[in-house]
């Protein structure tokens, strides 16, 4: 992942990834967060070179995927680049997954409608370019019979609400977090408790 997934703004144990474990265990699951792979800033390409190598020597049994933000903010990322990017990411990933249906994707959220989003100066070109990289999520992950979480939607929704931001006033905060682990853990929950090792054709 990126600045989503590393808490910034925020303590790490507020982090999504963090939440999500806790609320797995307290469903009763033995669940241990073993690495939490994400770099502020960083793309998809630069997740291939400097974090895939890192993944094999966890040997998880289960990994989440929120990428892209930065492909589009920093790099202004073509579809066709996007896509192959992707493509190599999901297929490292699974290499390295005992099943390959154990990889849960999110796409990216809306940062445009953030209370800072006048510092960043994208508004709805944001909205387009984020949402052309979402459908490119949605697609690599139908393909391959992954489960996709749609956080987008929801992280417009909560824009507009009080104490959703941390201080930096662009990334979420740990309440915020919360939100998206009520839509992300049934999936996560559905994944864990499968016993399917192949994918959907």
């Amino acid at each position: 992942g990126d600045s989503y997934t590393v808490a910034t703004g925020i303590e790490e144990k507020d982090s999504w990834p963090s939440q999500l474990a806790q609320k797995l265990t307290a469903s009763g699951l033995e669940i241990h967060l073993v690495g939490t792979l994400g770099q502020r800033g960083w793309t998809s390409q630069q997740t291939i070179d400097g974090k895939l190598s890192l993944l094999k020597g966890f040997k998880p049994d289960f990994v989440t995927l929120l990428i892209g933000v930065n492909d589009w903010l920093k790099d202004g990322v073509s579809s066709k680049v996007f896509t192959l990017r992707i493509k190599d990411l999901i297929e490292g990933i699974q290499k390295v997954l005992s099943k390959p249906n154990k990889l849960l994707v999110l796409t990216i959220p809306d940062f445009s409608c953030s209370p800072q989003k006048s510092k960043w100066g994208y508004g709805k070109s944001a909205v387009n370019g984020i949402s052309r990289l979402n459908k490119i999520l949605k697609t690599e992950a139908d393909f391959r019979g992954l489960l996709l979480v749609d956080i987008y939607p929801l992280s417009q929704k909560l824009c507009s609400q009080v104490g959703m931001f941390s201080g930096d006033g662009v990334h979420p905060s740990a309440l915020q977090y919360s939100k998206w682990i009520d839509l992300i853990f049934p999936y996560s929950l559905d994944i864990l408790k499968s016993k399917s090792t192949g994918l959907k054709k």
